[in-house]
């Protein structure tokens, strides 16, 4: 078995084209029926404001598939820790036999969603993006703005957090990073008006975003809500959408924006929801000018974090790393 560290993860595995172009495959696998994926386990431990989610999927074909451990507890800012965590097991199709761990801290986790965002983003906004808006000032809305940068070129940024000095940091620091202008706002609305595109970042049991606020040409991509009590958006904006899109209708149907606007009878089962791989197969058209009103309801797939796994495990082996543990079987004489 072989063990990778967040270290050697985080040297050879970025946010890049390469890593956008592994986690398409993926959705397009998942359209075209090439994925055994089950339903997310999770268990909640309300008391400290946090989760474990377990996510798997096989894509035939592959020797390896992915079981991840995630994490989310959403009080360690108060501890200076990062909300995320986890780790990746690859798991052999053939013998069930445990190839590999990555002990990646949550990142890959991060790299795939960030991915996610990036492929709605290219399908879903506008060609010519001026202003993003990113609601959020965790450090997955500082992964989904690079994403974007990857298929989108903008020049201003507006953030919005509930607390304010969160979002004059990222402003500062993604401007830095990315060379763009970035402004922390007061308020929510302020970010959605004046966007051409809007990415929802937040694990808010409240909606953020207004249907009111809703423009033509505007996208947005949530990818906060991925459990039932989380909500970032008001279950009237999805019926204001021209296009409705998820990652899969059966998950956001049952955690995501989507279960919201079904609970509260906004939506039925005869409103057109596209899922992403539909799109990225071909099978089913993005954004077709610039007037409609897109969104996309990420939840997290185990697809991503297969296709995202098994390409660290080929990026990190081809340069020899990892470390190399016997796995023996031992015999007891009684």
């Amino acid at each position: 078995m072989l063990i990778f560290t967040e270290l050697e993860l985080k040297q050879y595995i970025h946010l890049n084209q390469e890593a956008i172009s592994v986690v398409e495959d993926g959705f397009t696998k998942l359209a075209q029926k090439e994925v055994e994926m089950p339903p997310i386990m999770r268990v909640d431990i309300h008391d400290q404001n946090g989760e474990v989610d377990v996510k798997t999927a096989y894509v035939k074909g592959k020797d390896m598939f992915a079981i991840k451990l995630s994490s989310g507890f959403f009080n360690n800012y108060k501890l200076g820790l990062p909300s995320g965590n986890g780790m990746m097991i690859l798991i052999s199709t053939k013998t069930g036999i445990p190839q590999a761990i990555l002990l990646d801290n949550g990142y890959l986790t991060d790299i795939r969603t960030a991915a996610a965002g990036a492929i709605a983003a290219k399908y879903l906004s506008k060609e010519k993006v001026e202003k993003v808006g990113v609601i959020g000032a965790g450090g997955q809305a500082r992964f989904q703005l690079k994403a974007l940068k990857q298929v989108r070129d903008f020049k201003k940024v507006f953030v919005y957090s509930r607390t304010a000095t969160n979002a004059e940091q990222y402003a500062k620091d993604m401007s830095n990073e990315l060379g763009v202008e970035v402004i922390a706002t007061e308020n929510a609305e302020e970010v959605v008006k004046k966007s051409d595109t809007v990415i929802a970042t937040t694990p808010s049991t409240e909606p953020v975003i207004r249907a009111e606020w809703l423009h033509p040409g505007l996208h947005i991509t949530a990818m906060g809500s991925d459990a039932e009590h989380k909500q970032e958006l008001e279950p009237e904006a999805l019926v204001r959408a021209d296009k409705l899109v998820c990652d899969t209708k059966a998950q956001c149907a049952r955690l995501g924006e989507l279960h919201h606007a079904f609970d509260r009878g906004i939506l039925t089962n005869d409103r057109h929801i596209i899922e992403l791989g539909q799109i990225t197969s071909n099978q089913l058209t993005g954004r077709e000018n610039d007037n409609e009103i897109t969104i996309c309801d990420l939840t997290g797939t185990g697809v991503q974090d297969t296709a995202i796994a098994l390409f660290a495990y080929n990026e990190l082996v081809k340069r020899s790393l990892g470390l190399n543990v016997e796995n023996q079987t031992v015999s007891l004489n009684n």
